[in-house]
């Protein structure tokens, strides 16, 4: 018999909310079987876990919901390894100059507001006024 898990089982081995769980349903990450009257009991596969593994996987990463809906239903398809990995590169690839890019413009942000500080702290010191 293959292993299940219910929505509160996934919800406290992740640390997350019933809620996140049914909104990452929602998106179409998972697709657990409904049981039970009018189906309102979910119950998750091993299948399910491993997609809501990777879905929060992918989230740390910082890709967004849709990309890594896309690569996850990549690795379900039968298709060739190959094209599934040069996809995920390509992702992972342009999140990355995206990160870079944010950095680069925290790095310009941050030099800023050193020179205003080297700045105030100059006319501090020709007003007579140590600063703090």
């Amino acid at each position: 018999m293959a292993i299940t898990y219910s929505i509160r089982d996934l919800a406290k081995e992740f640390d997350l909310t019933t809620r996140a769980i049914r909104f990452y349903e929602d998106m179409g990450l998972l697709a657990p079987a409904r049981t039970g009257p009018g189906g309102r009991t979910r119950t998750y596969t091993a299948r399910d876990r491993t997609r809501l593994k990777l879905t929060l996987r992918a989230k740390r990463l910082g890709l967004s919901l849709t990309e890594a809906k896309e690569i996850i239903d990549l690795y379900d398809s039968p298709r060739d390894t190959g094209v599934q990995l040069q996809k995920f590169l390509a992702v992972l690839e342009q999140h990355r100059r995206q990160l870079e890019a944010q950095m680069a413009d925290l790095q310009a942000n941050l030099d800023e507001v050193k020179e205003h500080e080297k700045e105030a702290r100059t006319l501090l010191a020709k007003v007579g006024r140590n600063p703090a």
